[in-house]
């Protein structure tokens, strides 16, 4: 599991943060500053703030979501169906 691990990249920036002497968030935060992202809060009232706003959608709003990505997923399935025709019909008759 450990060779897994290193090949996949995985328990490198552990590894890092030890021999600096950190911790592994300061880390993260230090590698996502390298490439220009900015690292999500980790402040918990944030997130007890946006759970006391959320609320269960009424029928009404849940049958629309529904009806929405139904319609999604089945416009992006066939521009898919389309392209994947277009691709493999069009070549057979040159």
């Amino acid at each position: 599991m450990d060779q897994l691990k290193g090949k996949l990249g995985v328990g490198r920036s552990e590894k890092r943060a030890e021999k600096k002497g950190r911790d592994t968030k300061s880390d993260l935060t230090e590698m996502l500053d390298d490439i220009g992202i900015e690292a999500p809060s980790m402040d918990l009232g944030e997130y007890i703030r946006v759970l006391k706003l959320a609320r269960k959608p009424t029928r009404e709003e849940f049958m629309m979501i529904g009806k929405v990505s139904i319609t999604g997923i089945f416009l992006i399935g066939m521009i898919g169906f389309i392209i994947y025709a277009l691709l493999t019909e069009i070549p057979k008759s040159i």
